[in-house]
C-alpha cells in the first residue's frame, strides 16, 4: 500500500482530489479569520480553564501543552492571532496548487494535533486521516501540481551546492612531524 501511495501514477491523481479537498478546508478556515479579524485568546483561556483532562482521575492528559498554552501561546496572543490564520491559508494553498505538498500536510497536522490537545474535536480527526495520506504519499501527491517543477529544480540546485564544496568540510591538510635537528 506504501509503494502504491508513493509511486503510482493513478494514486497521484486520487491525491490531487484528496489534496484539493483537505487544502480547501485550510485555506477557507485562514482566509476567513483573516479577512473578519482573528482573536483566539478566548479559545487559550478556554483551553486552560478547561483542559483535557480524564474524566476519572481528573489528571490532566496533556499537562505540558496545558502549560504551553499558559506561559507561551496566550502570552504571545498577538503573534498567534497572525500565525493561525496565515499557516492554515498556506497549508491550504501549498495542498491546492501541489507546491511543498508533503510539508503542507506536516504543519496541517501540527495544527490539527494542537486543537485536539487544545480540547477541540470538531473535524480534526478527519482531516487528520486525509493529512497524514497526503503527507505518507510525499512527492507522489504533489505530481500533479507545482512539486513536479520545484522538487527537481531544488534537488538540481542542492547537488550542484554539494559538488561547489559548499556546505561540505574541507579535508584537514595534514603536516608530517619535522624531524629532529
Amino acid at each position: 500500500m506504501m509503494k502504491f501511495l508513493r509511486e503510482n501514477a493513478y494514486a497521484a491523481g486520487l491525491l490531487v482530489l484528496l489534496r484539493i479537498y483537505v487544502g480547501w478546508q485550510w485555506l477557507d478556515a485562514g482566509f476567513h479569520k483573516l479577512k473578519d479579524g482573528f482573536d483566539a485568546a478566548g479559545f487559550l483561556k478556554g483551553a486552560i480553564a478547561n483542559p483535557v483532562a480524564d474524566r476519572a482521575t481528573g489528571e490532566l492528559v496533556y499537562p505540558t501543552f496545558t502549560t504551553f498554552i499558559e506561559h507561551g501561546a496566550l502570552p504571545n496572543v498577538k503573534l498567534v492571532n497572525l500565525v493561525i490564520p496565515l499557516g492554515e491559508a498556506l497549508v491550504g494553498l501549498g495542498l491546492i496548487v501541489g507546491g511543498f505538498t508533503a510539508a503542507a500536510a506536516f504543519f496541517g497536522l501540527l495544527m490539527n494535533f494542537m486543537f485536539l490537545f487544545a480540547g477541540t474535536v470538531s473535524t480534526n480527526p478527519w482531516l487528520i486521516l486525509l493529512g497524514g495520506i497526503v503527507m505518507i504519499a510525499g512527492a507522489n501527491a504533489g505530481r500533479f501540481g507545482l512539486d513536479y517543477y520545484l522538487l527537481p529544480f531544488i534537488r538540481k540546485h542542492v547537488r550542484r551546492h554539494r559538488k561547489d564544496g559548499g556546505g561540505e568540510t574541507p579535508p584537514v591538510k595534514r603536516i608530517p612531524p619535522q624531524a629532529a635537528h
